[in-house]
């Protein structure tokens, strides 16, 4: 195996330097030319074995302090660069070992200022979720990205998108699929355009779930998906061809400030297109009804999954035929979250979804079971929830397998009209003017920076609302007291 060399020169600098020596002097103590330390310090040749040991030696070098001690400060700094403010600035590795290398009190200086821009962009964008709360929004906000902005604008609007519903009636009367969608599609594709549908191995599409060769005519799909996703993703293609012009206006309306996120923005209403011509408005709404919102009738009935059941109910709110004003959203075993929607905007404010108490979290134990919850904000606003965990496509054996959850919710006022309305435990006598869940709701927050419940067993974060107790004489129930 080949000797990996050193370089080290800003480290050799900052040695020679720290000691008060000249580049002469120093070098007469090693042996060797003034012009070869010159040459070793701007990284033109490396250390050789022979002038480590006489570094360490002659001015006391520990040999470990001339590798590897700027990784953690490169990674830091990728870190940095990689921030939506600096993303245009983003230099190479070599560039950033460079920095981590020749100034690193400098590279410190920029890691540790970014962190505390960070944490008070953070802590800005909670404030302003609380002065919207009390009715004085502001515009004040973190870095966004793309994909930031794309995700705040459909999670403060309505989950309803009229244009294209009308235009996905219009295909499905067109289409006439009656209990094949699927073959339907495809023949519309084949007959229109020439486009072949065809399922390839995972070997074949290792990184993709869909991918269309114009030249060929083909659409590809990963047999990774099930039939439902599979489904989706001949119906998302079929109609951003079919419905151009009433997505182009709808992005249009959004207002979005970027070509990047009006082209995720298509995506977005792609997939809000397949769903409404997979369920159709009119037969899914009267459904819904039947069934009193039950997800797995639903999902049996329209040979679809529980996902977009769930998706489609969020989006019934059609002014002359409106449903339970569901909102949803999904999150993966770490608490990251993929989606928020609502049928009039998901419900920031009043709910957040960001509290570890929530049963979306709990469900990852029990995979597939249902969990029916009502919980109750600080405000005394009450929701009633339901909760799943979703497989994602599916892997190999060797593969762990992609799992999420997903929360779908409405006001508890609405919970005579729903299945689910009677799991819930009914409330003891005494505790009428408790709410509508009476003393069974969970007590919750929109999340732990903006929630001020004391004691909390769950708490993650301290309230920016509120200053750190910091008595050494009293420990609370969480790990941050606050006052």
């Amino acid at each position: 195996m080949a000797e990996q060399k050193i370089f080290a020169g800003p480290r050799i600098r900052r040695i020679r330097n720290g000691k008060g020596l000249t580049q002469t002097a120093m070098a007469e103590g090693l042996g060797i030319s003034p012009s070869y330390l010159n040459l070793i310090e701007r990284n033109q040749r490396p250390l050789t074995v022979q002038l480590i040991l006489k570094l360490a030696s002659v001015y006391h070098v520990d040999p470990e302090e001339l590798q590897g001690e700027a990784r953690g400060s490169i990674a830091a700094l990728r870190e940095v660069f990689a921030d939506p403010l600096l993303a245009g600035e983003l230099p190479g590795d070599q560039e950033l070992i460079e920095v981590a290398e020749a100034a690193p009190n400098a590279a410190a200086a920029v890691i540790k200022l970014f962190r505390a821009y960070r944490e008070q962009a953070e802590r800005l964008t909670d404030l302003n979720e609380v002065l919207a709360r009390e009715g004085k929004g502001t515009a004040l906000s973190g870095a966004r990205l793309p994909i930031d902005e794309v995700r705040e604008t459909f999670e403060r609007r309505p989950n309803h998108f009229s244009g294209i519903e009308e235009e996905a009636d219009a295909f499905t009367a067109l289409l006439d699929p009656g209990d094949d969608l699927y073959g339907a599609l495809k023949a519309w594709l084949k007959r229109e355009y020439g486009i072949v549908v065809k399922v390839l191995p995972v070997a074949t599409m290792p990184n993709w779930r869909r991918r269309y060769d114009r030249h060929s005519q083909r659409l590809f799909l990963s047999e990774r998906l099930s039939p439902f996703d599979q489904l989706r993703e001949v119906a998302m293609e079929a109609c951003l061809i079919r419905m151009t012009v009433a997505v182009a206006g709808e992005i249009q309306g959004l207002k979005l400030s970027s070509d990047e996120a009006r082209r995720l923005a298509r995506f977005e209403l792609g997939r809000y297109a397949a769903h409404a011509l997979m369920m159709p408005y009119g037969a899914f709404h009267a459904a819904a009804l039947r069934a009193r919102y039950d997800l797995d009738v639903l999902r049996s009935r329209f040979g679809v999954s529980f996902e977009q059941a769930a998706n489609r109910l969020t989006t019934l709110q059609r002014p002359s035929a409106a449903g339970v004003p569901f909102f949803m959203l999904e999150v993966d075993n770490a608490g990251n979250r993929f989606r928020r929607a609502g049928a009039q905007g998901f419900p920031h404010a009043r709910f957040g979804g960001g509290c570890p108490k929530l049963a979306v979290h709990a469900a990852f134990a029990q995979p597939g079971q249902i969990f029916v919850e009502a919980v109750e904000m600080p405000d005394g606003a009450e929701f009633l929830t339901v909760a799943r965990t979703l497989e994602g496509p599916q892997g190999s054996f060797s593969e762990r397998p992609r799992r999420t959850a997903l929360l779908i919710g409405c006001d508890i006022g609405f919970k005579d009209e729903i299945v689910y309305g009677a799991a819930l435990p009914a409330a003891a006598p005494g505790n009428a003017g408790k709410g509508a869940a009476g003393a069974t709701a969970t007590p919750i927050g929109p999340a732990c920076r903006l929630c001020e419940r004391a004691g909390c067993l769950a708490r993650a974060e301290p309230p920016v609302t509120r200053p750190l107790g910091l008595d050494e004489m009293v420990t609370g129930l969480s790990a941050f007291d606050f006052q």
